[in-house]
């Protein structure tokens, strides 16, 4: 659970590419492009520029290297050379790439033309939430801290916290322990130590908490089919804080 130093290098390294993924795939979210386009733009990126490998294609069978969740669609949405982006859609990216055999693993949403002012402010909020749930974690604060930030600050706004999905530890391993769950109550949970990496990756949404899992096996949708909005990054437990390992370079820390 704890990572040396050459582990650690090897994780910033992976965190690096994924971050990259995102920011280059920006430009090409705009209404007209299918899901499946931008996953295979973000695939041939992966593979032929960064010489790694996509973790998604392949894992427990899911056959992409994207999750693409759609304005309802919470988590693991699947992308689709038939799902086209219109005018007012959020979406989030959600990528994970494996470098000399560790994972780097972040997503962001996108706003797609003009979008409602109340779609916004959701993913302004979740991104916000995101931002709270970091500044949480330092050696010696409990994993309760950190989920009861994120569930602080979604509820103060009139949100609601997925609670079935959560963030994950992270190394050579994809989804390992623990689980980093996005509500919590302070002082409670596992005790956070310097070299620990795992993901923080709230799911907000506009409506109830409640979840609905479609027949594909994979892609989750709100039940009140209201719009949900995730942000995530790969995070280092650091002497005095944190390093968020998947940093885009829109982003100041």
């Amino acid at each position: 659970m704890i990572k040396s130093i050459e582990e650690i290098n090897g994780m910033r390294e992976a965190g690096k590419l994924a971050a990259e993924v995102l920011d280059m795939v920006t430009d090409f979210v705009k209404p007209g492009i299918s899901t499946g386009e931008l996953d295979k733009i973000c695939h041939d990126y992966i593979v032929e520029e960064q010489k790694a490998v996509p973790a998604n294609v392949g894992y427990r069978g899911f056959e992409k290297t994207l999750c693409t969740s759609l304005n309802q669609v919470i988590c693991h949405g699947i992308p689709d050379d038939k799902r086209f982006l219109k005018n007012g859609d959020i979406l989030n990216i959600d990528v994970t790439v494996i470098k000399d055999g560790w994972h780097g693993d972040t997503s962001k949403m996108f706003l797609v033309g003009k979008t409602e002012a109340h779609n916004e402010r959701l993913v302004s909020i979740t991104q916000e939430c995101l931002y709270k749930g970091i500044k949480a974690v330092m050696p010696g604060a409990k994993l309760g801290d950190v989920g009861h930030a994120i569930q602080e600050h979604a509820e103060k706004n009139h949100y609601s916290v997925v609670e079935e999905y959560c963030g994950h530890g992270i190394g050579k391993v994809y989804h390992d322990e623990p689980q980093i769950l996005h509500y919590g109550t302070p002082n409670t949970g596992l005790e956070i130590k310097e070299g620990m990496c795992f993901t923080i990756e709230p799911m907000i949404n506009l409506g109830t908490k409640f979840t609905k899992k479609l027949s594909d096996g994979w892609t989750v949708e709100t039940k009140d089919g209201r719009n949900s909005a995730q942000w995530e990054h790969t995070i280092l437990v650091t002497k005095k804080g944190s390093e968020v390992l998947t940093k885009r370079s829109d982003e100041n820390f």
